[in-house]
């Protein structure tokens, strides 16, 4: 009997299916020498510190660090769990093959693995290995299963990461914990969590809030004029000073502006690249206002629906072995008809290096429809399968081509410039622009203007303006933006190698990193503020207490995702790895117990005992609220979202251009007030309606 073993019941139905073992018993179908059957995800984890020795029950700074001669797993304590692994431990006893059917990718690899080593697994074991759920999919591979130790150093790297994630944050957790919480602190109640990917998360934000909190706004001056509808900037850029400004601006006053120069040139914008899941969060974040931990389990929920690819991918290109299948998922895309059409009809599909890359695909390509009718999808659901939809279809539509347009012009000595830019063919941007849904695509570009048609040498009249104005602090994340700074977290690190490393995984995994944001959510060490991001004061306190560069950087990372890497590759050995981490943790230890500041974090006792190494929530001593230097930091109060803008005759908010209709006229709201005051009037105002 063959036993295949997936991740998910609603997968082994599908597989049961295809391979005729129809026949339903208690945690398993049967059929056709088949017996299908599923984990709920992770039925075992790593051993607990107290598995290990008794002396690790009990928080203790002796006993620090912890580091086992060789880590374990146990089944997880559930009931359920229990029982569906019963099922399968006896299924494997009596099997004369097994088939690993999880996930395609490291987490799917290391739960399965640990599964089969639990119930002591004696059999020939293959690997099901599939980027979609389609019936045809399915089909072809189990018609080319492969060897389960081809993917060893697949399992290897997980395992590795795992082993890893415990060293740091069992040992971390415990080491801040007991040497930095109040006296109080109990190992039962709330503890300072440390982790790998959460720290480093946790440290990007606060270095952002710090960076907001420590900025000091400085005045300058911008001199535009217009010509014949055409908008004009001095070429000089900003003026520091206002008498520099007023100067430029009387020089101009009244003397006639003359085009020097006129030049064309020619452009091509390529369509927008397809979806790895880190682009899929930022878009989706950025045009509808979803978590990350949202569209992740969306995107799920259509792979298991079957109408779009694997969705726990890093790259946004297809391999080689994908072009031929284009045409008939093309074809499959009914509700598409309009847009699939054209390219269709017009005989041989464009194939380019920015669409296809086998050097730039590993264990699975980028997110793309399958074909399948997405009839059954409702509400948000078709909303994200439009997304992806669109994008797909476009890769395959010609460029956009345009011509951009660059006047000079020269008044009374002072020179400007103008740039407007003009589409000549839209190209896949036709695809939009006839899309009623897509109407917030962030394609179209609102800073490209036309300027009338313009000579050499002509002069004219025109209409200066000096606009006074405030440099803006940086602005506070996102999680679109806190997705792609972990994406990007490279560029804080100098090392060529790492920094290669870090641009394919910066902080975290795709698959893992809504789940890190989720938890710092969850540790209240971050805040939503409509769609920012806002550190708490415990998550400031927290990243103020750690010195050890190596567990808040990025570069600690990018050491650990370039040998596991490696370890993938099989050009690094695990044992090593581990090693490393072990000498690594050991000198964290040493140097946080040399400190002898006597420096402590209050630690917020929740009521509910939690588990130590998880649960946490710390609360730092309470601070004057900061003074408001920047409009920016001014929330609009009509819808909440948007920030303060200041006008030429009134404040207005920033989401003016989505429907906002905020106006404080000058003759109730100075022009000159400070943000701290206009603030406070806003507020009175505001709270009293």
């Amino acid at each position: 009997m063959i036993v295949c073993i997936t991740e998910k019941p609603s997968v082994a139905r599908d597989i049961a299916a295809i391979l005729g073992a129809n026949d339903r018993h208690d945690g398993y179908y049967e059929g056709n020498n088949y017996q299908v059957t599923w984990t709920f995800g992770h039925l075992c984890t790593l051993k607990e510190p107290a598995d290990y020795s008794p002396l690790w029950k009990n928080w203790s700074l002796a006993q620090l660090p912890m580091l086992p001669e060789r880590f374990g797993i146990k089944l997880i304590d559930d009931k359920g769990i229990e029982k569906q692994f019963n099922v399968i431990k006896q299924l494997i006893e009596n099997a004369s093959e097994v088939v690993n059917c999880g996930d395609a990718g490291q987490e799917g690899e290391l739960i399965q693995r640990w599964v089969m080593q639990k119930a002591e697994i004696k059999c020939p074991v293959k690997r099901l290995w599939i980027s979609s759920l389609t019936n045809e999919a399915i089909k072809e591979g189990f018609q080319t299963l492969k060897p389960a130790a081809e993917y060893d150093n697949l399992y290897y790297a997980g395992l590795s990461r795992a082993i890893g994630d415990w060293i740091l944050g069992m040992n971390a957790t415990r080491l801040y914990s007991l040497k930095y919480a109040s006296k109080n602190y109990s190992s039962k109640s709330n503890v300072l969590s440390i982790g790998r990917v959460q720290t480093p998360t946790l440290a990007l934000i606060v270095q952002r809030h710090q960076e907001i909190e420590n900025f000091t706004p400085k005045d300058y001056w911008e001199l535009k004029t217009t010509y014949r509808e055409a908008v004009f900037s001095a070429t000089a850029g900003k003026y520091e000073t206002e008498q520099q400004a007023s100067e430029a601006l009387a020089k101009i006053t009244g003397q006639p502006l003359t085009i020097t120069d006129v030049s064309e040139k020619k452009g091509k914008e390529a369509p927008p690249r397809l979806f790895d899941l880190t682009s899929l969060q930022v878009e989706c974040n950025k045009k509808w206002g979803w978590t990350a931990d949202d569209t992740l389990k969306l995107i799920q929920s259509l792979y298991e629906k079957k109408v779009t690819t694997y969705p726990r991918v890093d790259t946004t290109y297809l391999p080689d072995d994908i072009y031929p299948k284009i045409p008939q998922i093309l074809r499959q895309m009914s509700p598409y008809t309009q847009w699939t059409a054209g390219i269709l009809n017009n005989g041989k599909i464009p194939k380019t290096k920015k669409v296809f890359d086998n050097s730039k695909v590993t264990d699975h390509h980028a997110i793309i429809p399958t074909g399948q009718n997405p009839a059954q999808l409702i509400g948000v659901e078709r909303q994200l399968y439009h997304l992806i939809a669109l994008r797909f279809i476009a890769a395959f539509y010609p460029d956009c081509e345009f011509m951009q347009t660059t006047a000079m012009a020269d008044v009374a000595g002072e020179k400007f410039k103008a740039v407007g830019k003009v589409i000549t063919k839209n190209g896949w941007r036709d695809l939009y622009s006839s899309d009623s849904n897509s109407k917030d695509n962030d394609t179209d570009n609102s800073d490209s203007r036309i300027l009338p048609p313009l000579k050499t040498g002509e002069s004219g009249p025109h209409t200066p303006d000096l606009a006074k104005k405030q440099t803006q602090p940086p602005k506070p994340y996102t999680e679109g933006t806190l997705l792609r700074a972990m994406e990007s977290a490279g560029k804080t690190v100098d090392d060529e190698e790492l920094r290669e490393a870090m641009k394919e995984n910066g902080i975290g995994r795709p698959s893992t990193r809504a789940a890190i944001i989720e938890t710092l959510f969850r540790r209240g060490y971050i805040s939503r503020k409509g769609k920012s991001i806002a550190a708490s004061q415990a998550g400031i306190a927290l990243i103020d207490i750690i010195e050890e560069e190596l567990l808040k950087s990025a570069k600690l990372t990018g050491l650990w995702e370039n040998k596991l890497r490696r370890i993938e590759r099989g050009s690094y050995s695990a044992n090593d790895f581990i090693n490393d981490l072990k000498a690594l943790i050991n000198d964290i230890v040493i140097r946080v117990l040399n400190d002898n500041s006597l420096r402590r974090i209050e630690v917020e006792q929740s009521g509910k005992s939690q588990n130590p190494d998880k649960a946490e929530k710390v609360k730092s001593p309470r601070q004057a609220k900061p003074r408001i230097k920047s409009l920016t930091e001014i929330k609009c109060p009509i819808c909440n979202q948007g920030y303060i803008l200041k006008g030429k005759s009134a404040y207005g908010c920033s989401r003016f251009r989505e429907g906002c209709h905020l106006r404080l006229d000058f003759s109730e709201y100075q022009p000159d007030l400070s943000p701290q005051r206009l603030s406070t009037a806003i507020s009175k105002k505001f709270k009293k309606k």
